[in-house]
Parts: structure tokens; sequence; C-alpha cells
């Protein structure tokens, strides 16, 4: 596996292998776990060769302490990276990835979906997804990019930012890894106690039950949300939101909506977790 971390011999490195065949692309940043590797199963799956990148994106934290504590494992992750069969990675320095300060940095925003739900509670995280995106598309020119389902408002936001911006790059998106209790595996969970880890499934068994009741007929949405987040708050978390969506699009559904998602975020100890759940009724 080739390493890279200047931006110039990444783009030439990986149009050669995008000359030779088809070429797929995972960007994380970093601390990998088993949900991580999914993704460049996926990628090997689709394509002839892998290309990852880790990088961890100052423009997408809001809170310069949450980026200062992001864990940086990068030897370990190198390696899990080049076992798993990427033929490229790029690992740029924050201070030589962007062109100039982050201030009088060009920003690219998908209106609509960065406001909402998570984009509600972190204002700018989605222009700073969009925008590191975006930049290492055209670094990068993959044929097609894979994501995790986890961050399913961030796979959403990058797929209309592709359609909008007619961009020929296919954008793949993977079922969560959870972990054997339902909790969906994060570079975050590093952050939790033992005894904050015994409680942290409380976030999947509230989207459970949301889709359960779903299932079983009920439609009054705010009701099941105030239900979902008193069960967490029961087990010690501390809920952001509990919201059920139209899966396509993230608007709120009607009744007669079928395909749906329910997310939530919430606090447990320092760390904030995400997940979410499909449903498509009958």
């Amino acid at each position: 596996m080739e390493i890279l971390r200047d931006t110039a011999a990444m783009a030439a490195a990986a149009g050669r292998l995008r000359a030779a065949g088809r070429l797929a692309f995972v960007p994380t940043m970093g601390n990998l776990h088993a949900g991580h590797l999914a993704l460049v199963e996926e990628a090997r799956r689709r394509a002839d060769a892998v290309a990852a990148s880790i990088f961890v994106n100052p423009m997408q934290f809001n809170d310069p302490a949450d980026y200062a504590a992001y864990p940086r494992t990068f030897e370990a992750d190198a390696a899990r990276l080049e076992a798993a069969g990427v033929s490229l990675l790029f690992a740029p320095e924050a201070e030589r990835f962007y062109p100039r300060p982050l201030e009088s940095l060009t920003r690219v925003v998908v209106p609509g979906l960065s406001e909402i739900l998570c984009g509600a509670h972190r204002p700018g995280h989605f222009t700073g997804v969009a925008t590191v995106v975006i930049r290492l598309f055209h670094i990068v020119r993959p044929h097609v990019a894979v994501f995790g389902e986890k961050d399913y408002q961030q796979l959403l936001l990058v797929r209309r930012m592709v359609e909008d911006l007619a961009m020929d790059v296919e954008v793949v998106g993977v079922p969560t890894v959870r972990e054997a209790d339902g909790l969906a595996m994060s570079s975050r969970n590093r952050y939790l106690s033992s005894a904050e880890r015994a409680r942290a499934p409380a976030l999947y068994r509230a989207l459970r039950q949301v889709v359960g009741a779903l299932e079983a007929g009920r439609r009054d949405y705010p009701a099941l949300e105030a239900e979902a987040s008193a069960s967490m708050e029961r087990a010690g978390l501390r809920p952001e939101y509990c919201s059920i969506r139209r899966a396509a699009d993230l608007l709120p559904p009607q009744p007669d909506a079928r395909d749906l998602v329910v997310l939530a975020a919430a606090w447990l100890g320092s760390a904030r977790l995400i997940d979410n759940l499909q449903v498509r009724l009958p």
C-alpha cells in the first residue's frame, strides 16, 4: 500500500489506478473499527482498486476541543487498511490539505439537509463535511465512493451534493455494523467509561421501540419520538433528538408514508452517540 501526504502526488497516483480500471474510494477520519473495514470490503467488491483517506477535518468540528481530542491512531489504521486490501492511502496534514486558512476558504453548502437534525445541534458541521468530501473527490476522482449508513444524514447530503453538481461518482451506502448488544460501532465509543458503555445500547433499543410501534400500525409520530427520548433519559442518556423522517429526503412524513428512517442523537458522558434504523412499512 502506498501512503501519500501531498495532494498533487495523490491525484497522480489515483489517476494511474483509475486509468487501469475501476477505482473505489473510502474517506475516513481514522481511529478505525470493523465498520470502516466493512466499507473497504464493499469497495473491493465494486472496483479493481481501493483508495482510502485518513484526515481529521478541522472544518467539520464546531468545538475546537472536540477536534483536538479526536483519537489519532495512524500507524494502526494504516496497517488495518493495508491488510484489508487498500492500494493507496491519502493522509494529508491539515495545514497543507487546504490551500488557504479556513476562514477564507470556499465552502460548499447543501441547503435543507445541512440545518436539520444533527445540523441543528452542530452548526457548520455539514458545510465542513460537504467541503472536504468534494475536495477529496476532485483529488481522487473515484468511480465509486463508499460511506456508512450510521451517518445517514451525511450519506444523503453527499448524494444530494453529487447529484446537484453533476459529479461523476457513484455514492454507495453500507449498513451499520453493530456490537453484539446492538450499539452502533463508532470511533467515539472509545470515549465511554465501562459503566457508560453498559448503558449505551439504550439508544439502539429506543430506536427499535419506535420501529416496532410503526410496524404495529402507530402513526402518532410526535408521541413515538417523545417516548423514545424518555426511554433514553431513563437509561441515563441525554437525548438531543429522536425523529421519524422520510428515508429519501429526511423531510417530516405524512401518515401514509412507507419508507421511513428513525434517527437519534444522545450524549452519554463526553460521547455524542448517533444511530438510525430504516423501516419500510406495508
